[in-house]
């Protein structure tokens, strides 16, 4: 099985897409969309730029767990990790990223 993006419809009628590794975990959820076609913009945003470590910004959140944002070539945020135990667990979280991202196949439930 391969990683997929799982396209989901909010419960406010905005579109999401989650990025899951091949063993189902999530490992980068977009921001909210107001429409489907933006959202499948955002997919092929994120297929374009994984492959740049210089799109990743890895960060550290107030409670001290790391994270990584992954960024268009404009800057603006396409994508946001969860939050890793250690700096380390976040850096495979990038590898399966930039591993998955290119060729994962959609998933539309919304």
């Amino acid at each position: 099985m391969a990683g997929k993006y799982g396209l989901t419809l909010t419960s406010d009628g905005r579109f999401l897409f989650n990025l899951k590794a091949e063993n189902g975990e999530k490992i980068l959820t977009s921001e909210s969309y107001e429409g489907k076609a933006s959202a499948h913009k955002g997919i092929e945003s994120v297929r374009t730029n994984a492959s740049d470590n210089a799109r990743f910004d890895r960060r550290t959140s107030k409670d001290d767990k790391s994270y990584f944002v992954l960024k268009a070539a404009n800057g603006e945020i396409i994508g946001t990790s969860e939050q890793y135990s250690s700096t380390a667990a976040m850096e495979n979280g990038v590898k399966s990223v930039k591993a998955n991202a290119p060729t994962a196949a959609v998933d539309d439930s919304s």
